[in-house]
This record gives structure tokens, C-alpha cells and sequence, in this order.
């Protein structure tokens, strides 16, 4: 007992330490990141500037300046909505792993992305005024079909309602494909919309991701201990007190209505939240209270580099940067992750 005592707080040290690191590192990269976005561009500002120009004391006459327009209405506020969203989108993906005890799970494959997608193409038809409510309704019409096929099929089951997504995103997939057939003009706006970007991020859309994050986040997080116990599997939540189905819905829902504004504001952007907890289960264990904190500044900073990539690159779609490099990324975590984390 006593040597099995010292190697379980040897290996808790061993983890607290990996954690801080981890968690002083994601804090460094983010401070640097923004640093970069903020300072450089197609107009480079210096640090020492862009420190004055983000003063609250700011003089009127200073805030019209060009600087100040650069500064404060497009890159701050692309900077927080990168961040914001991609924080939101791998806490999401946490939660849904966690609650449905499905490696694959995110928001992408249980059709929340393919009823947003459908939405908003569909909006495109109305006016541009149109596209981000219908996107959003459209998410969160997808969410209720699939709750609906699940309950009716199998009971609300974690395998009902993966497969309740699958049929779901297959069917709304079909749907956009079939919108993009007649769109005739506006093709290419709805396409270039579908890959995902952050290009023309206001504060209003950087301020209802946060407030998206919030909503996925804290309920997650105040019921970390039984997120934990249904993650285990086979029941076991429930032996431990826990009423999966309807902590299940709780969570499926915030986290799904919380995705559905991210896509509705920035379009469909990949892989955030499928690979973001998988590398940090790797790093820093299964206990959901610390993952879903460092699954947001993971996300968060991973999100905000591949938007700065992707206007290195000519503003290319920053959900074509987190899918080309994502993919493969995951592709290679699954065959040979486990065997790098030993």
C-alpha cells in the first residue's frame, strides 16, 4: 500500500507539473500571437504604438486616427473572434467526447455544421441581412432532429444520437449541395462562405462568440465530476448516481446551440474541436475540469495562428488552413499518438 500511496503522488506531481507548464506555455503563445496579429500586417505597427492606441485614455481625436481604426475595429477585434471561436469550438468537441463517449465526436459530425451550412446558404438567397440568423436556425433545427431521431430510436443513447448526426449531416449535405446548384451568382459567395472565415470580424461577432464560449463552458465545467463519471462508459454514470440522459441533453444542447453561433458567424471551420482534445487527453489526462480550461486556450491559440497563416497566404479561408494541416494531423495522432505520449 505504502508503495503503490508514493507512485500515485508521484504521478499526480508528475501531472500537476505537466499542467502548469502546459498552461504557462499556452499563455505565453497566446501573448505572443497577439503580439503578431495585432502589430504586423499589410501596415506594420509598432508594439510601443499599438500599447498607446489600446489605452483607455486615448484622446477622441486619436481614435479616428488610421492607426487607431487598424488597431481597434479590425485587428483586436479578428484577433479576440479568432480566439473566441476557436476556444469555443474545442470546448465543444470536449464536451461531446466526453458525453457520448465517442472518440469522433464534435459538433462537425453529429450535423450541427450541415444544418448551419444549409441555413446559411439559404440565407444567401434572402440577403446578406439573412445569412447569419438563418445559418443559426438552421443549426439549431439540426440539433432537434437529431435529439428527435435519437429519443425516438434508442432513447436519447450516446450511439443512437452519433448515428442520428451521421443520417442528419448526410441529408442537410445533400441539401447545400443541392442550394449551390441553383445559386447561380451567388455560387461563389456561398462556397467561399461554407470554407470558414474570420476576414471582416467585427466586435459584435467577436463578442457573441465569447458569450457562445461562456454558454459551452460553464455549465460543462459545473458538472465536470459527472462529465467525468459518464465518460467512463457502460453505465457506469449512472451506478454512480449520475442521470446520463439527462445530463446528455443538457450539455449536447449548450454545447451544439454554442457551435450554431460560431457557424453562423465565421462559416464552417474544421477539425478545432475534434484534434484539440485528443492532444490534451495525451498530455494532461482525462479529468474534464482541466481539460475544458485548456482546451479553450489551446484552441483559442491554435485557431488564432492558422487565421494569421491564412492571411499570410492571401486571406485564404481559415477553415481551408485548419483542414489541410488538421487532417493529416490527426491521421497521424491516431496511428501513432498513444505511442509519442509514452
Amino acid at each position: 500500500m505504502n508503495d503503490n500511496s508514493a507512485s500515485l503522488a508521484k504521478y499526480r506531481q508528475k501531472l500537476r507539473l505537466k499542467r502548469i507548464t502546459l498552461g504557462v506555455c499556452l499563455c505565453v503563445l497566446l501573448a505572443v500571437t497577439a503580439v503578431w496579429r495585432i502589430t504586423h500586417g499589410e501596415w506594420n505597427i509598432p508594439s510601443a504604438r499599438v500599447a498607446e492606441l489600446l489605452s483607455p485614455s486615448l484622446s477622441a481625436a486619436e481614435r479616428i486616427t488610421p492607426e487607431a481604426i487598424v488597431v481597434r475595429s479590425v485587428r483586436l477585434p479578428r484577433f479576440l473572434a479568432a480566439v473566441g471561436a476557436g476556444g469555443l469550438l474545442a470546448v465543444s468537441g470536449t464536451v461531446l467526447q466526453g458525453v457520448l463517449t465517442n472518440p469522433l465526436a464534435e459538433p462537425y459530425t453529429l450535423g450541427i455544421a450541415a444544418g448551419a451550412a444549409f441555413g446559411g446558404a439559404l440565407g444567401f438567397f434572402f440577403g446578406t441581412f439573412a445569412i447569419m440568423p438563418m445559418a443559426f436556425i438552421g443549426a439549431l433545427a439540426s440539433i432537434w432532429l437529431v435529439n428527435m431521431i435519437a429519443w425516438k430510436g434508442g432513447g436519447g443513447s450516446s450511439a443512437y444520437i452519433v448515428l442520428a448526426g451521421i443520417v442528419t449531416n448526410s441529408i442537410l449535405s445533400a441539401g447545400v449541395t443541392f442550394l449551390k446548384s441553383i445559386a447561380d451568382d451567388k455560387l461563389g459567395a456561398i462556397v467561399l462562405w461554407l470554407m470558414g472565415s474570420l476576414t471582416g470580424a467585427a466586435p459584435l461577432s467577436a463578442a457573441m462568440v465569447w458569450l457562445g464560449a461562456a454558454v459551452s463552458f460553464f455549465p460543462a465545467f459545473i458538472c465536470g465530476r459527472q462529465l467525468d463519471a459518464v465518460s467512463l462508459g457502460d453505465g457506469r454514470g449512472e451506478a454512480l448516481g449520475v442521470d446520463e440522459k439527462k445530463l446528455r441533453l443538457f450539455l449536447l444542447c449548450t454545447a451544439s446551440a454554442a457551435t450554431a453561433l460560431a457557424v453562423s458567424c465565421f462559416g464552417i471551420i474544421g477539425f478545432v474541436g475534434l484534434v484539440t482534445p485528443h492532444i490534451l487527453r495525451l498530455l494532461i489526462g482525462p479529468s474534464h475540469r482541466q481539460l475544458l480550461v485548456f482546451s479553450f486556450l489551446t484552441g483559442g491559440a491554435l485557431l488564432a495562428i492558422a487565421d494569421g497563416v491564412a492571411q499570410l497566404l492571401g486571406e485564404l479561408p481559415v477553415g481551408v488552413v485548419t483542414a489541410l494541416v488538421g487532417g493529416p494531423f490527426f491521421c497521424w495522432m491516431l496511428v501513432f499518438g498513444k505511442r509519442a505520449a509514452r
